[in-house]
């Protein structure tokens, strides 16, 4: 069996490593997978049990600056520590391919332990194969230095591209202007969708006693170090539905939302039983299948739960930065395409979302299941069987 050292890197939210996990579902199905996890702990996340995990020293970035688990340690001894521990790790496994989750068109902070590990490779397996795995919108502009130093280390280390956007979508050539200066082939897999971790049928399960003219409303945001503003939104906005629609709105904060401003939220809720907040559930995709709306950001895996789920959807495009329009231009096109409503950043009231809400809640649950190829997954360790 194939050995597959898959490197991943979450300095903000959680999607990188959810994407991932799910590839690598379908990747243990045929190759030994090591799994290179960079970033902080989060409870109650479920790797594959086939996988090996290998937990570098985290690492994440707080107001553009490197954070560390351990105050004992400074960021330069834990950049140090992991650089080295790449490179012995690697020399253990000697996989057959390392994977590296969206370097080099992103992770250029990580370029510390990225490039001597590549140049070890290069040096020491020349075999191995280096493949880059990339969601479909890069989000930010590239300036022509950064965009040279991506051709440059895909043409210099790496063999493939995968490309995790159905083509009828998003093309690697939309996403980054300088496509044909890359060398390496370039696969359009499909998108990378959530499997289940367990099969719920029964809403009552999740929502408990609701009467069929309850509206039940889902609202999440990601990993939680964005995103505070649409849930402290929705709560007041749940005074304005309720004398127009009874409901129950349940809210994940996402694991890595300050405490302050998950309390802060608890307080501003106050005592309304229909309203629940919690910080993570391994359900989500549950949730959204028995869910009347889904009310979220417009990140990748997000988009991916809409698409296969169906559920009706109102998403906010906020950027992890000023300059990154990733989740801008994928609710673009998902609002052109009729699968998506939205609410600008800037527009963001209870009021709107309110009505928002009352005239998403009135359509039909869209269907655009079978729009797209949400195979994205399977089609990768597919096509790595003959790579």
């Amino acid at each position: 069996m194939k050995k597959i050292m898959f490197y991943c890197q979450y300095l903000s939210g959680i999607g990188h490593l959810v994407r991932s996990t799910e590839i690598v579902r379908s990747l243990v199905k045929d190759f030994q997978v090591y799994f290179i996890n960079g970033g902080p702990v989060i409870t109650d996340f479920e790797m594959p049990p086939q996988v090996e995990l290998i937990r570098l020293p985290a690492l994440w970035l707080e107001d553009g600056n490197f954070r560390v688990e351990d105050t004992c340690n400074d960021v330069a001894a834990v950049k140090e520590k992991r650089k080295n521990l790449l490179i012995s790790e690697f020399d253990r496994i000697k996989p057959d391919y390392l994977i590296t989750e969206f370097f080099p068109f992103g992770r250029h902070k990580l370029l510390f332990e990225l490039l001597p590990l590549m140049e070890h490779i290069k040096t020491t397996s020349p075999r191995t194969k280096l493949i880059s795995s990339l969601r479909d919108v890069i989000g930010k502009d590239s300036d022509t230095e950064e965009t040279a130093v991506i051709c440059h280390l895909m043409n210099r280390y790496f063999d493939l591209l995968l490309f995790h956007a159905d083509p009828n979508f998003q093309k690697f050539s939309e996403s980054f202007s300088d496509y044909q200066y890359i060398k390496s082939e370039v696969v359009h897999t499909g998108f990378v969708t959530q499997s289940p971790t367990v099969n719920i049928n029964d809403a009552h399960q999740l929502w408990g006693d609701v009467n069929v003219e309850t509206a039940k409303i889902i609202v999440s945001v990601g990993g939680g170090r964005i995103g505070y503003e649409l849930l402290e939104t929705v709560i007041a906005a749940s005074s304005i539905l309720a004398p127009l629609r009874p409901h129950i709105i349940k809210i994940f904060t996402g694991p890595f939302m300050p405490e302050a401003q998950v309390n802060q939220l608890r307080q501003i809720a106050g005592d309304r039983s229909h309203i629940h907040i919690a910080t993570y559930t391994l359900q989500l995709l549950e949730y959204m299948k028995t869910a009347d709306i889904s009310l979220s950001l417009s990140g990748y895996n997000t988009t991916m739960n809409i698409l296969s789920t169906g559920v009706r959807a109102i998403v906010v495009p906020i950027g992890h930065e000023q300059q990154d329009k990733e989740q801008l231009l994928r609710t673009q096109k998902l609002e052109k395409l009729g699968i998506v409503d939205s609410i600008l950043p800037q527009n963001l009231t209870a009021s709107n979302l309110a009505e928002k809400i009352i005239i998403c809640l009135n359509k039909n649950r869209p269907v655009h299941q079978s729009q797209f190829n949400l195979n994205g997954a399977e089609a990768t360790a597919n096509y790595l069987k003959t790579f």
